[in-house]
């Protein structure tokens, strides 16, 4: 996770590259030319990520004011709490410049140099440096931030991993079996937080707890003029990609599926030390969080749709797998040249290659999902909101262009979403489509918590297809315009053009049952019907 510059404590790495300099005009990744936060931090939005938490979990943490010397001249950070692993932190003790620079992604309040969500309430523990300190404290750490605000933290951020190398596992491998892998999958269902974990970088990484499913690893972006749109070269390509392939199950997922959700901005970027200096940060670890606190200002817009009864809301706004669809769904992939046929996109995304999503597997293979360099695309904070804001619909109705829901599909059996006018020919369409892999905590004291020395039992996860179909159609085998069939992966997308103007409903389907008869699932949906505007 760093770029050549890893910071590692006993073996344990955390991505970080910080370079002094001088407070020049750097251009912002919270702007448009990254993941445009900043219209959403201004009227008639104005979304700052008020009364949500979210959590911190890395080897040290961020000072805080009135806390530790560190930061005594330097008030840009505000913290809800901070911990050593599940106990509360020592005054100057574990105060580390990396997570302090991570938190100030996140939250910070200088007006200069503000945070995606600076009102957001920022939960944040230390792990620890001791030799001793592996991914059972981690585990640990991450369920005590889970259970922070009386158990309602929206997101977490991990801009640390754990290297193959410090493993107990005889001979592993990226598998999704490693145990803090397991812990943030169980966590996820459990505690219903949307995981963002920063991606792999650079020769003998720190690939754990990349092998995730049901969290969200994300890749960063570096500038082409002053626009975020290309993956850096420092990310780790995925294992299709010539001599990388060799590093299948030690840099990358063991059987092949992707390991990347989402770029975001994390070359240069400009952050206040604790001192109150001014440095550019660059790697994965300053990506993650802008994931994290985005989560915070659609958290809050949702909260207040919620308080205000608004129609097409419920509580399901708050589910774990409908920020992972939105967010995915989003996502920037091919720019759009004015006429809306391209879903309002701002940019197109290259990978290492200078190839995009149009020249990708993912594009080319229904059993392919996401791209192994770009996931599905560049996080855009503002899209977020636009796929967000369309509420939730569920299919005993037709639908609009735009929107998700949170919904049940039973085994052997279709949900269709009806799409209430005709689709434009020549027009994309983004579906996204996610559910849990199935972890559960080996209780042994019957708690309700995970302990030191208690393990997780993997029971997979099922079968899920996804489909667009013409509204006539009846068999998605034979009349599927665009199908996403993954059997390796508990995400489905689609990018595809609609071939005829005409009306089209979106297909999910149980395929396979692999652990539970029933099935719940996050979906968010992109169209542009006949009659509409550019966006």
């Amino acid at each position: 996770m760093s770029k050549k510059l890893g910071w590692i404590i006993w073996g344990l790495s955390a991505s970080c590259l910080s370079v002094p300099v001088l407070a020049s005009a750097l251009p912002s990744s919270l702007g448009t030319n990254g993941i445009d936060a900043l219209k959403l931090h201004q009227a008639p939005y104005n979304l700052l990520g008020r009364k949500i938490a979210i959590g911190q979990v890395e080897i040290g943490r961020p000072g805080m004011f009135g806390w530790d010397k560190a930061v005594s001249k330097n008030r840009a950070i505000s913290l809800a709490a901070v911990f050593l692993r599940n106990e509360p932190a020592k005054s100057n003790s574990g105060v580390d410049s990396h997570a302090y620079n991570v938190a100030g992604v996140m939250v910070s309040q200088d007006k200069a140099f503000p945070g995606v969500a600076p009102e957001a309430r920022l939960y944040s523990s230390a792990v620890g440096s001791t030799k001793n300190m592996g991914q059972p404290e981690e585990c640990l750490s991450a369920q005590h931030i889970a259970l922070q605000n009386g158990g309602d933290v929206r997101a977490i951020n991990f801009s640390f991993g754990e290297p193959l190398s410090r493993d107990p596992r005889t001979d592993a491998v990226l598998d999704g079996n490693a145990l803090l892998t397991l812990c943030i999958d169980w966590s996820s269902r459990v505690h219903n937080i949307l995981y963002a974990i920063a991606g792999n970088q650079g020769k003998g990484g720190i690939p754990i707890p990349t092998d995730n499913f049901n969290g969200m690893n994300v890749a960063f972006s570096s500038r082409r003029g002053n626009f975020y749109n290309k993956v850096d070269v420092s990310n780790l390509a995925g294992p299709n990609y010539g001599a990388t392939a060799r590093l299948a199950g030690k840099e990358f997922n063991i059987d092949g599926r992707p390991s990347v959700s989402l770029v975001a901005p994390g070359s240069n970027i400009p952050m206040l030390n604790p001192d109150g200096k001014l440095n550019k940060v660059t790697g994965t670890s300053f990506a993650a969080p802008q994931v994290t606190a985005t989560v915070a200002l659609l958290q809050e817009f949702a909260d207040q749709q919620l308080r205000k009864n608004q129609p097409n809301w419920s509580l399901d706004a708050r589910r774990q797998q409908v920020m992972k669809a939105v967010l995915l769904n989003s996502a920037d992939k091919i720019a759009d040249k004015g006429d809306g046929l391209h879903l309002g996109m701002t940019r197109t995304l290259i990978d290492k290659q200078n190839q995009d999503w149009l020249d990708s597997d993912a594009y080319q293979d229904p059993k392919i999902p996401l791209d192994s360099q770009m996931g599905t695309g560049h996080l855009n904070a503002y899209r977020a909101y636009q796929q967000f804001s369309a509420g939730q619909w569920k299919p005993s109705q037709t639908v609009p262009a735009k929107g998700w829901d949170y919904g049940t599909v039973n085994v052997g059996s279709t949900v269709d979403y009806m799409l209430a006018e005709p689709l434009k020919q020549g027009s994309f369409v983004n579906i996204t489509l996610n559910w849990h892999r199935l972890v559960e905590l080996n209780d042994t004291n019957k708690n309700q918590k995970y302990d030191l020395g208690e393990q997780f039992s993997d029971r997979g996860f099922n079968n899920l297809d996804l489909y667009l179909v013409r509204s006539d159609d009846d068999n998605p085998y034979v009349g599927a315009v665009c199908s996403s069939v993954s059997e390796i992966d508990n995400v489905e997308h689609i990018f595809c053009p609609v071939p005829d103007t005409g009306n089209y409903k979106i297909r999910v389907q149980f395929r396979e049952q692999v652990n539970e008869a029933t099935q719940t699932y996050g979906l968010a949906w992109w169209s542009v019907t006949q009659s509409a505007s550019p966006e």
